[in-house]
């Protein structure tokens, strides 16, 4: 059951941040996609998709990776785009520190350039070490990044938290970076 909940996800991941057009939908303002013809149109792409394995997949993970609108109509991804997406959250004064987990690879260039957002609109920070410590896994020998979010935010920079555990910002520049040293 599980991997049918992790499968879901990620076809809603890639429909929802990545490439709506998989199932010729178009995004309303805010990332918003009506439930109604997602599932129909993944039904008919050949994807057991239905109400009751969508609210499993909501009640699945901490991450809040999706959120319905209170008349339970629509679905839109909380974060993670490559898509041009104008998410409606408002900038909000975060805490003092934020997390960013990344590979050994990439620290170099990091270190350099700061952090940029590649492919997604923008760069994802976490709330906590240990958040950051398991998103940095996901890509190789893990990292992780202290950054001075509150600096961050008095610099001039926007940031944002679309949920409980992740923070979004345009980019963060090195100076407001530093390597935690026991992850």
């Amino acid at each position: 059951m599980a991997d049918r909940i992790v499968r879901a996800s990620t076809f809603l991941s890639y429909v929802l941040r990545h490439n709506p057009g998989a199932l010729d939908l178009t995004l309303a303002p805010g990332g918003w996609a009506d439930i109604d013809t997602l599932l129909e149109r993944a039904r008919a792409e050949g994807r057991a998709l239905d109400r009751p394995l969508l609210n499993q997949v909501l009640d699945h993970g901490d991450k809040e990776r999706f959120s319905v609108s209170a008349d339970g109509t629509m679905i839109r991804a909380n974060y993670g785009h490559s898509v041009a997406v104008a998410l409606d959250v408002s900038p909000t004064r975060p805490p003092p520190h934020l997390y960013h987990g990344t590979a050994q690879q990439a620290l170099s260039a990091i270190q350099n350039d700061g952090l940029r957002p590649q492919s997604r609109q923008y760069v994802h920070l976490s709330r906590t070490e240990d958040e950051a410590l398991r998103v940095g896994r996901r890509h190789g020998l893990p990292v992780v990044l202290i950054v001075a979010a509150r600096d961050l935010h008095n610099a001039g920079h926007a940031l944002y938290r679309p949920t409980d555990a992740v923070w979004l910002t345009a980019r963060v520049p090195p100076r407001f970076l530093q390597v935690a040293e026991d992850a």
